[in-house]
């Protein structure tokens, strides 16, 4: 559980997770997020007014802490992306770290009235005291599904991808729309087909920068592959032997693709 803001003590121990836009303080040689009480560690930046507590990792507390003072991170600095490819463990963290500073970032002036936003004082939100409109970190839900056609996978490669990879269809979830039917409605519009037998598989905060990811299996139902141009590269029905490059099996999309794999198997 997040917890409200604390007031910061520089004998409070635990795990630090220092966040500097997109990137978090990963020291040499340990290549890791700092542990041990705050005024004992070499961090990069002076003492915070305010903390967060994020979690707990071996039965010790995980703080965050922005380091936005900095004009420009060190290289102890690592991407969110290298933390959950290098240091999967501490992901989570990172994630939700990550995505508390933006919401704070972010949440300074009310939208209704423009007036400054005061931090909540027993749960992670912020609220307008002229007019009482309150705020929440957002959360984006974003479906993601692999469809399978006998021992074929669709995998497509969007217009947007820097990585190159190709990989299984996702889009965000929109307004009075069930996670199903969003499956259905993004699947149509990006190739054209349709599908069934969805099944739920598992989700993963995706902090790029606040989404949440759910995944789901599908079988082929009817329709010819056509492709949203607007969107869409390249998309194709691949067997296990002639799949091109795909996300790894940290990602929530690799797992998807490897659990479609073993369907594809058995058929």
């Amino acid at each position: 559980m997040i917890q409200h803001s604390m007031s910061f003590s520089s004998d409070l121990e635990g795990w630090w997770c220092v966040i500097h836009t997109h990137r978090i303080f990963m020291p040499v040689p340990h290549q890791n997020i700092p542990f041990g009480r705050f005024e004992d560690l070499a961090l990069p930046i002076s003492e915070p007014e305010q903390v967060h507590k994020i979690g707990e990792w071996d039965g010790e507390p995980v703080y965050a802490i922005n380091a936005e003072e900095l004009d420009e991170p060190t290289d102890e600095f690592v991407g969110l992306r290298t933390a959950l490819f290098e240091h999967p463990q501490m992901f989570e963290f990172a994630a939700r770290a990550f995505q508390v500073h933006l919401f704070l970032k972010t949440h300074q002036y009310c939208g209704q009235c423009g007036q400054p936003m005061t931090l909540v004082d027993w749960e992670l939100a912020t609220q307008c005291e002229p007019c009482r409109h309150r705020c929440y970190p957002r959360i984006s839900p974003v479906v993601i599904v692999a469809i399978r056609r006998g021992n074929q996978i669709l995998l497509a490669k969007n217009k947007r991808s820097a990585s190159g990879l190709y990989s299984v269809l996702a889009g965000f979830v929109e307004s009075g729309e069930t996670l199903e039917q969003a499956v259905h409605r993004e699947v149509y519009e990006e190739v054209g087909i349709k599908v069934k037998n969805l099944k739920y598989f598992e989700s993963q905060p995706w902090p790029f920068p606040h989404s949440l990811m759910v995944g789901f299996l599908a079988e082929y139902d009817s329709g010819e592959l056509t492709l949203c141009d607007e969107e869409i590269e390249a998309a194709d029905w691949y067997t296990i032997d002639t799949m091109p490059n795909t996300p790894p099996l940290k990602t929530i999309s690799g797992q998807l693709i490897e659990q479609t794999k073993r369907l594809m198997k058995r058929a």
